[in-house]
């Protein structure tokens, strides 16, 4: 396990930065829906974790929660000093979602920009994230309000684009990656999912065709970081809500996993060390300083 104290920011934060305590911001976002983009940031998360990293994971899709049952975890986070909130944890993750704020798992979200905004805000400002190596962002799918939001409020690292191989999907996520450079969210590298099946012969199967990822980091020009199967064992362990990078960290698909969060590891040390310990500009994110719809906390 590497000493989490050696890692170094790879993030220009100013002084209005919600989260000065996260060494690594990362988003994990598409542009596409039905990627598997919640199952990487999960089991990428957990790969982190396991390497001796501090890491949290954060869902922003509010519309469309996972990581509570992917993980298993229910309950409402509390307050404990009334002013700032108390991420659940699971298998040493730090963690937030609406889904642990609603009375009801099967109801939907139904809010305008306004309170979603205010929702990430808090999701940033006011959960007790403390001192971490990673903060794990879950982005939903499209390139709407949440990214930009994100952008505007805090400074990241630089988001993991995830697409699987066929162009049905990579054509959407072309668009993630430009709406990335219009908005200076830097591309870490990219994640091609459900790129091939082993069956039980041996013989890989590319189901949904090659060379989809490949084109995405070109168009990046940024690194594909890895390849990871279509593998049964993750849907199961994620229905379980115990992600397969964590209940079975030797199979070949959790190997896969931890492989992808060594190369990001890498990318980031290397940012690191072209930053040299400059935050860079100071910018004002704040966004304004309106009335905001508080989340229900338990104090």
């Amino acid at each position: 396990m590497e000493s989490a104290e050696k890692v170094r920011r790879s993030r220009a934060a100013g002084g209005e930065d919600p989260v000065p305590g996260v060494a690594h911001v990362v988003l994990v976002m598409s542009g596409k829906g039905g990627v598997g983009k919640s199952t990487v940031a999960t089991n990428l998360a957990l790969a982190l974790a396991r390497k001796g990293m501090r890491v949290g994971l954060l869902d922003a899709d509010i519309y469309g929660p996972s990581i509570p049952t992917m993980l298993g975890v229910s309950g409402r986070p509390v307050s404990a000093d009334g002013k700032t909130i108390e991420p659940l944890e699971r298998f040493g993750l730090k963690l937030m979602s609406i889904g642990f704020l609603l009375e009801d798992s099967k109801a939907a979200v139904i809010w305008r920009g306004p309170m979603l905004h205010g929702a990430l805000s808090q999701f940033l400002n006011d959960v007790h994230w403390g001192e971490l190596d990673y903060l794990v962002l879950d982005l939903p799918p499209g390139t709407g309000d949440v990214a930009l939001t994100l952008s505007q409020r805090v400074g990241v690292s630089g988001a993991v684009v995830v697409t699987t191989p066929q162009q049905v999907a990579t054509d959407d996520v072309y668009k993630s990656v430009s709406m990335c450079k219009k908005v200076n969210i830097p591309i870490l590298g990219v994640v091609e999912n459900m790129s091939y099946f082993v069956d039980t012969a041996g013989v890989r199967h590319e189901l949904f065709g090659k060379g989809g990822g490949q084109a995405v980091a070109d168009f990046a020009e940024t690194t594909l970081l890895g390849q990871l199967p279509i593998d049964q064992a993750v849907r199961e362990w994620g229905d379980k809500g115990t992600p397969v990078v964590q209940a079975a960290p030797d199979s070949p698909v959790a190997k896969a996993v931890a492989q992808v969060a060594n190369s990001l590891h890498e990318v980031l040390t290397a940012r690191a060390d072209e930053l040299d310990g400059d935050d860079g500009p100071i910018i004002d994110r704040s966004g304004g300083t309106g009335g905001k719809r508080r989340l229900p906390v338990q104090k």
